[in-house]
């Protein structure tokens, strides 16, 4: 049985090859899973452990953690450039990181 914390992998389903956190057992064939959806793209929902592939890495989290404490999580174990993800920002980090670009000057075709 898949334990609270352990990273897996989706293999079906929209979600198929992303990321995701077991954050609680439902029962023997289900558990409720996250990405959470800012970092990997999956968001909260129920899962057959048959469409999820168990990798060897597991994060320190209690039982039905919220989303905030599953990121929390992730940045602490450094495991977010190892599996090649990427942090959210914010929108004002995404507006000082944009440069404003200078509009082109409009060419005549004749």
């Amino acid at each position: 049985m898949i334990e609270i914390g352990t990273i897996c992998i989706k293999t079906s389903g929209r979600e198929k090859g992303k990321y995701a956190v077991v954050v609680k057992k439902v029962d023997k064939n289900f558990v409720m899973i996250t990405g959470p959806k800012k970092l990997t793209g999956v968001k909260r929902r129920r899962a057959n452990v048959l469409h999820l592939q168990e990798t060897k890495y597991k994060l320190p989290i209690k039982e039905d953690a919220s989303d905030e404490e599953v990121l929390e999580a992730w940045k602490k174990s450094g495991l977010i450039n190892r599996l090649g993800l990427k942090l959210p920002t914010t929108l004002k980090e995404k507006q000082s990181t944009q440069k404003k670009k200078k509009p082109k000057p409009k060419s005549k075709n004749k």
